[in-house]
């Protein structure tokens, strides 16, 4: 494949090179061919490795007139792929080659390919910049200035997509040009808002709104000349225009609505207006606007107007189209089978130790496509959060007016309501409350409609108010309708309908986290109702119960350790276990599922742990190997599988305390482990951490072996460059110190000064950090300082004020008491290394609520009194003149 000359303007390619890489391609792309496409990839990657093979892609695709569309389009699109590995390392000859050849294609009469030269052109300039392309800007205006159609569109084709991958670099300084390459173009852009040509005017139009985020200084001076172009572009006949209008909107709004201000009323009447577009995606993109509005910072009397003809339109919009996938789902019964793609990829959160700052995921989310009917029914409910019980009396008659219509031809209508009322649940609620009862009783009965997206989305509806239905269940009558929905749902769990179980399923898990132990009369029944939708369901849909076993485990605990709920409950959990093999990952969910029976049943869990004790272990291993060598090991490595395993033992040691000791003695878990809290994959040694935490609370002996090595490996993640991006595993690694100084006292002295200043610099930039890991940062140093405070009262004035800041900041619990045992023991042993910080040590003391601890009270007591006789000559008096008179009162109880 050699070229017949080797200067840059007369390279040529071979005929044989060109016909050679033409079969290959087209073998590639044609979907007759029988030809191996895999040896045709390895063939062509062999070829990327010669030096001209990108120079013969780049003539195929811009020069070889006679070869085929197709052909050449593969050819450009190889050529981008290979451009981004190899651009930077090929020759300037080959560069200036390739990039000669892409410029007179911009004008190429056919549209494909000069989409494609675009494409490339842009990962041309991401890779080299602007000043590795002195023609292409040149090129470019002269293309856009041509007044040929081909010439302009490929132009612009270009020019938007550099737009949407690097507008950062028209908007900076080019050597050479007096001005920066948008300003050049910006003018040019706002002109082809009034082309006669659409792709034109869409073209000109998206690339401008990438700039709005960045709002260089260009757009922000023309500004008003972009709003009066979106006025004119807003009726294009066009709805791809239209919808880009309303996109614009939509992100000032959001970065700048100070722009938007003067134009405001003018701006909502129109997306008032395209919210009813016949085209849904248009309508889609204004719909966005409600949301976006009410989260700036303008006052929200501005929407109040809108809201008697906006509400309408949203319950209007809510109704199912004609065409959502939905529709058809909701046909399917649960006697099909599910496809692979049915089932989404399960993620696992690692478990953290400390208080949570994540919120949780909102189960809203019935099913994932975002479209019209969910954006109206978002935009509803964040109203409803703004306005209250405002939107009611505009609401509510069209509700009933929709819920009103009977017929099997209005259920669209009747499904919309309900859904409306779920969307206004939490904002409008002291409205609903008065009449709570009344709509629940309405509800309950469309929990076995005869459409099964009115029983499914009934069941999301009540779910949304389950909070109220539980805190009015302590009277008979509010007992009496928690009990029929709780029942109507259950029976919702086992509906044949794939969609239904779903909803029932989520608005059942839901209902268990309110009510908790409310359940617990309810049992039995509860429990018939899982298993026999654990027999019935098809895979996706078993996951869902197996996390409403989870979260009933959790909300009711220890109740539900009772031999004839165990004897519902358990085998088929473990006739699935034994079915399932180590490598499937239906054990996910199954291995969570059995983590919150665990820690629920306590020891109860004992006459099951061995066998899943003995499984993790296995599990552990078996993907160890698989990373080093997945043949002998005869599974892929997945991390998954050993994060979730790793869970399960935290849980099996929550639940079965010293109980766990002597299924530690007999494995290799403690080496296993070792292993884990090294890893390269962060999840992991989270995971890994919490359950060296948990194990050191309850059988710190087995651990002793390696000893210093899990205290070295913990006490590194606490110094590392890139804190920030591991603060989970910094949080239970330090929490895991922590427990282990507890256990195991004067052993942990090799450590502590390092640890120390590890832990010191976290304290000091705590405004950075999230509140999990600063608490237990200074709960971990209190505990150190308890067992070793002769190692760590001559460092305590470095940390004295940030550490009693952080310890006032923390819930009265066990774990705050050993911090305090820290702070008593540091002072005795060095009591002037406190004195600066007096202040702060008293606010810290006042934090508490009450210390339960006998001792502890009597210590801090003394810890006072000894600095009240200290301090003499009124300087007790002074520090306490600094405290705020709450902080005095509260030190009044330790008699100072």
């Amino acid at each position: 494949m050699a070229a017949t000359a080797a200067s840059t303007t007369s390279w040529q390619p071979q005929e044989g090179g060109v016909k050679e890489i033409c079969a290959l391609l087209e073998l590639q792309i044609s979907p007759s061919s029988t030809a191996d496409k895999s040896q045709i990839w390895q063939q062509l990657e062999t070829y990327s490795q010669h030096p001209d093979f990108n120079n013969y892609l780049a003539f195929i695709l811009a020069r070889a007139e006679g070869t085929s569309v197709e052909i050449r389009q593969a050819a450009g699109l190889l050529l981008k792929n290979n451009l981004r590995k190899a651009y930077k390392s090929m020759t300037s000859e080959s560069q200036q080659y390739i990039r000669s050849g892409l410029l007179p294609c911009l004008g190429a009469p056919d549209k494909h390919i000069r989409s494609t030269v675009g494409t490339i052109i842009t990962e041309i300039v991401q890779l080299g910049g602007i000043l590795g392309w002195p023609e292409l800007l040149q090129a470019l205006v002269t293309c856009l200035e041509s007044n040929d159609l081909n010439h302009m569109e490929g132009a612009m084709d270009a020019l938007s997509k550099i737009c949407e991958d690097a507008p950062q670099l028209l908007d900076a300084d080019v050597p050479g040009l007096p001005d920066r390459p948008i300003q050049i173009f910006l003018p040019r852009l706002y002109q082809f808002f009034q082309s006669p040509h659409t792709s034109l005017r869409k073209l000109a139009l998206g690339s401008i709104n990438q700039y709005i985020m960045l709002m260089p200084a260009a757009l922000y001076a023309s500004m008003n000349q972009y709003l009066q172009g979106l006025f004119v572009l807003a009726h294009d006949p066009a709805p791809e225009v239209r919808k880009l209008v309303c996109a614009a909107f939509v992100q000032l709004i959001e970065v700048r609505p100070s722009f938007l201000e003067p134009h405001l009323k003018q701006v909502m009447e129109y997306i008032l207006q395209v919210n009813k577009d016949k085209d849904e995606e248009v309508a889609l993109e204004a719909c966005e606007f409600w949301s976006a509005y009410c989260d700036t910072q303008l006052s929200p009397e501005n929407l109040r107007e809108f809201l008697p003809r906006l509400i309408p339109v949203l319950l209007s919009n809510m109704v199912y189209a004609d065409d959502d996938e939905s529709l058809a789902e909701a046909e399917e019964d649960d006697s099909l089978p599910d496809r692979e793609q049915d089932l989404k990829p399960h993620f696992h959160a690692s478990r953290l130790h400390g208080s949570e700052d994540a919120e949780d995921d909102d189960d809203d989310d019935i099913v994932n496509v975002w479209n019209l009917r969910k954006c109206s029914a978002a935009a509803l409910d964040v109203l409803s959060n703004v306005f209250g019980d405002d939107i009611l009396p505009t609401m509510m008659p069209v509700v009933q007016s929709k819920l009103a219509a009977t017929g099997d031809e209005f259920w669209k209508e009747r499904e919309a309501a309900v859904l409306a009322i779920g969307a206004v649940a939490e904002g409008c609620i002291n409205g609903l409350y008065p009449h709570l009862p009344q709509m629940v009783e309405f509800l309950i009965p469309l929990l076995d409609d005869n459409f099964p997206l009115i029983r499914s989305i009934s069941c999301w509806t009540l779910s949304r108010f389950s909070k109220y239905i539980v805190q009015e269940s302590g009277h008979e009558k509010g007992y009496e309708q928690f009990d029929k929905v709780l029942l109507g749902i259950l029976r919702r769990v086992l509906d044949n309908n794939k969609r239904v179980q779903e909803a029932a399923c989520s608005a059942f898990a839901t209902l268990e986290e309110e009510a908790a132990e409310g359940l617990a009369p309810r049992l039995e029944v509860i429990l018939q109702h899982l298993m026999c939708a654990f027999g019935k369901y098809q895979r996706r849909n078993l996951r869902i119960v197996y996390d409403a076993i989870g979260t009933l485990a959790d909300a009711v605990g220890v109740e539900l350790n009772q031999p004839k709920y165990l004897e519902i409950l358990m085998p088929p959990l473990i006739a699935k276990w034994q079915q399932l093999s180590n490598t499937d990952k239906d054990l996910f969910p199954l291995l969570e599922c059995f983590t919150s029976i665990a820690q629920a049943l306590s020891t109860g869990f004992a006459q099951f742990a061995q066998p899943v004790f003995q499984r993790c272990i296995e599990i552990i291993h078996t993907q160890q190997l698989a990373k080093v060598d997945p043949a002998s090991a005869g599974a892929l490595y997945d991390k998954e599988f050993i994060v979730c395993s790793l869970d399960l033992l935290s849980g099996l040691s929550e639940g079965l305390g010293s109980g766990i000791e002597s299924l530690v003695a007999q494995s290799s878990l403690r080496d296993l482990l070792l292993q884990c809290c090294m890893d390269d994959a962060s999840d992991v040694r989270q995971s890994a951490f919490a359950l060296l935490g948990d194990l050191s609370r309850v059988c710190a002996v087995s651990l002793h072996p390696r000893l210093p090595e899990f205290l070295d490996v913990a006490a590194k993640q606490l110094n590392t460059p890139n804190l920030k991006e591991t603060l989970s595993v910094a949080n239970n690694a330090c929490w895991a110190i922590g427990e282990l100084a507890v256990k195991i006292q004067k052993e942990i002295s090799p450590v502590v000064v390092n640890v120390i200043s590890y832990l010191v610099p976290i304290l000091q930039h705590s405004e950075e950090l999230n509140k999990s890991l600063v608490e237990n940062t200074a709960i971990t140093l209190g505990r150190l300082a308890w067992v070793c405070p002769e190692l760590v009262s001559p460092h305590m004035e470095h940390f004295m004020q940030p550490w009693c800041i952080a310890l006032s900041m923390i819930r009265d619990d066990i774990e705050k008491e050993d911090a305090f045992r820290g702070l008593c023991a540091m002072v005795r042993a060095n009591p002037s290394g406190a004195l600066s910080s007096l202040v702060f040590m008293c606010k810290a003391i006042a934090s508490w609520h009450e210390i339960k601890s006998e001792d502890l009270h009597n210590e801090v007591c003394q810890v006072l009194h000894g600095y009240k006789q200290m301090l003499r000559n009124g300087a007790w008096d002074q520090y306490m003149s600094a405290l705020e008179p709450s902080v005095k009162e509260k030190l009044s109880k330790y008699q100072v």
